[in-house]
Order: structure tokens, then C-alpha cells, then sequence
């Protein structure tokens, strides 16, 4: 089972690399991280896919409020949420297959973003199975290259997740059953 947590960190220098060491520390696998710049000065947002249980999900979460520049922490897995991946690919084409790739651009939504003479580069947004989807079936033309980015992920509705304020944590416990011990974190 995957978990998907929205981290609000302080946007500074190795905030990065001490979320992803605790992942690593704890012998959890990210699946999948995005991070990007909110709305809110000197904030950034993570959005991390890790394959974990309900247990797990909870420890993760109570080690991640143990770190300094960690703001606050939304496990969304079973929220109503939109989730969203980004890929670009690059695909080999010749004047003859350039019409059909363009075909199975439009049936899956995907935009085309550079046209030469023997490639082709497409844009293309939606859930990861949309975008599995594409791969498969523009594998037979030759995929040249390809990126994609991490799971995005917003909570649907009316609530606002990110009414965070960098000099004030409201304080609450849990217990981190690998740990023994009391572990506060923000809620």
C-alpha cells in the first residue's frame, strides 16, 4: 500500500536531504518526490509517495515532525485528493508515422511541444496510469527520452492546507513504536 504525505518545510539549504535521509534511515522507499515553492515566501512543498502501511505512514509522519525545518505534515492518502504527474517524451518519427503519433497525442490529451525532422517531443499531464498509457503505446515508434516528474497531489474541497506560520508549532504527542519513547510534532 502507497502513502502520500504533503510535507511544508522552510525553503532552506539541505532541508531536501534531511527528509530523504530519514526515509532512508527508516528503510522506507520513496516511490515518488516532488517539491516546489508554495504560495507563501520561503515555504516549500513536498509531495512524497512512500510504500508503507497504516503503521508505518503514522511513525513516518511523527519522525518527519522531528525535523527542525518541518512545518507541518498532511498524510492525504485517504482524503479526497486530485493527484497529477507530469512527462515529457521524446519520440522518433519520420514524415510517415508523424501524423499517427500526433492521433495518439490528441486521444490521450498530450500536448506537442517540438516538432523536427526525425523527433517529436510531447507534454502530457494526468494520473500515472493516463500517462503509462502513452508510453505504451508510443514504445513501437521508438521513445528517444523521457521525464517525468513525481506525484503531485492537493486535497479536494474548500479546506486550506497551507495556513502555516514559520514562528509558531502547536504541540501535541505520539509515541514512535520503534523508538519508545515520546515524539512531538505539530498538528
Amino acid at each position: 500500500m502507497t502513502s502520500t504525505f504533503v510535507v511544508h518545510v522552510e525553503n532552506k539549504p539541505g532541508v531536501l536531504n534531511r527528509v530523504a535521509s530519514l526515509f532512508r534511515r527508516r528503510a522506507f522507499n520513496i516511490e515518488s518526490l516532488t517539491v516546489g515553492h508554495t504560495d507563501k515566501p520561503g515555504i516549500s512543498r513536498m509531495t512524497i509517495v512512500v510504500d508503507t502501511d497504516e503503521p508505518g505512514a503514522a511513525r513516518l509522519e511523527a519522525n518527519l515532525y522531528k525535523l527542525v525545518n518541518v512545518l507541518r505534515v498532511d498524510n492525504i492518502t485517504n482524503q479526497s485528493s486530485v493527484f497529477r504527474d507530469l512527462a515529457i517524451i521524446k519520440v522518433a518519427t519520420t514524415p510517415e508515422s508523424r501524423a499517427e503519433i500526433m492521433q495518439l497525442a490528441h486521444v490521450f490529451r498530450a500536448r506537442v511541444v517540438d516538432v523536427t525532422g526525425e523527433s517529436m517531443v510531447l507534454e502530457t499531464t494526468g494520473a500515472e496510469d493516463k500517462i503509462d498509457g502513452l508510453v505504451e503505446v508510443l514504445r513501437p515508434y521508438g521513445i528517444l527520452e523521457m521525464a517525468r516528474t513525481g506525484r503531485v497531489a492537493m486535497t479536494r474541497g474548500a479546506s486550506k492546507q497551507s495556513d502555516i506560520q514559520l514562528d509558531r508549532r502547536p504541540v501535541a504527542s505520539a509515541t514512535d513504536p520503534l523508538d519508545d519513547e515520546p515524539v512531538s510534532y505539530s498538528v
